[in-house]
């Protein structure tokens, strides 16, 4: 994320903490997402899940107004075995 942070014109904010402190009463009354998660701006682009950087940089792309990055390259092998 801090590429992304470099890239554009945003803050990159990252809060670590141990699982257990996302699954207590105090952080499920602050309405934020379920751990992990990514928000642009006040939108929550995933929830309970990873996302790829590429997805992100679409997001961020949009929450600014900019046009949105092409489709990642794909690899060698990624291309041989379709994945």
């Amino acid at each position: 994320m801090p590429r992304l942070g470099k890239k554009y014109p945003v803050d990159i904010e990252v809060t670590s903490k141990p699982k257990v402190e996302y699954q207590t009463d105090e952080y499920f009354e602050l309405d934020l997402p379920v751990a992990p998660a990514v928000m642009v701006g006040e939108k929550i682009v995933v929830e309970g899940a990873d996302v790829s950087d590429h997805e992100v940089e679409v997001w961020i792309c949009r929450e600014l107004g900019l046009p949105e990055p092409g489709a990642p390259k794909r690899g060698v092998l990624s291309r041989l075995f379709g994945k």
